[in-house]
């Protein structure tokens, strides 16, 4: 089996429906599109050592953008949606005290 590089998560997701998301422990992550379940599973377990339970993914089709004149066009990204055991969490927040 070949290793795989944790530089497949590029960021969590973070939103308002996320957030809500999160106390029901499912977490969001932009990842790189070339990556699939089993790559982003290895990665994600051995960085914030924790156990998964399901994984999704969905590639978001690229969004035009109107600026003036001038169309654009929003970058794609794949978002991977990962669901964990209730006795695992990801601290994505820093908690000052």
């Amino acid at each position: 089996m070949k290793k795989v590089n944790a530089d497949i998560i590029r960021y969590p997701i973070i939103t308002d429906k996320t957030t809500k998301n999160i106390e029901n422990n499912t977490y969001y992550f932009n990842v790189t599109k070339e990556s699939n379940k089993r790559e982003i599973k290895q990665v994600i377990e051995n960085v914030f050592n924790v156990k998964i339970k399901k994984i999704n993914t969905l590639n978001n089709p690229p969004k035009t953008k109107t600026i003036g004149r001038f169309k654009g066009k929003k970058v794609k990204y794949k978002k991977a949606i990962i669901t964990l055991y209730e006795e695992y969490k990801i601290n994505l927040f820093d908690e000052e005290q």
